[in-house]
This record gives C-alpha cells, sequence and structure tokens, in this order.
C-alpha cells in the first residue's frame, strides 16, 4: 500500500470521527475525555496524522457510542447502524 493511500485511509477515518462527535454534540476535548484519550491525540487522528491502534479506535469509537465496526464503516461511507450498548 503506497504512503498516499495510507493517507487517504487515516483522513477518511478521522472525517468520520469527527462527523460523528459533531453528530452527538462533543468538543474534542469532550470526546478525549470520554475516550480516556489526550485531545491533542484526538486531534491528530481526525486530521488523519495518526494511525489509531485497535486499542485506541476501539476507545474513540465507544466514546462516539459506537461499535468500532460501525465506525470503520462510517469510514468507508456506510451507515454506522448499530450503537455501543
Amino acid at each position: 500500500m503506497s504512503a498516499l493511500n495510507r493517507r487517504a485511509i487515516r483522513e477518511r477515518f478521522g472525517d468520520a470521527v469527527r462527523r460523528r462527535r459533531r453528530e452527538l454534540g462533543l468538543s474534542q476535548e469532550g470526546l478525549a475525555e470520554r475516550a480516556h484519550l489526550h485531545r491533542t491525540y484526538l486531534s491528530d487522528v481526525e486530521r488523519g496524522n495518526r494511525n489509531p491502534s485497535l486499542e485506541s479506535l476501539t476507545r474513540i469509537a465507544r466514546a462516539l457510542d459506537l461499535e468500532p465496526s460501525a465506525l470503520l464503516r462510517l469510514a468507508e461511507g456506510g451507515p454506522a447502524e448499530q450503537g455501543a450498548g
């Protein structure tokens, strides 16, 4: 996979996080607190500058009231469909 493709994937994931965060009316700081992550790390994720680990992806998804698979579907352009009960 080329560096350009990896960057595009990170940017799509970051866009999905940002869209969902805004849907929930959360600030970056509020989401970071819910996910137990630093705000600047979350900001980097939203801008596509970080490649989150599975643990971080799961924390972010659950803080957005989604299962990790649903957040990944959003990043791929599909519907989220399910919450993180």
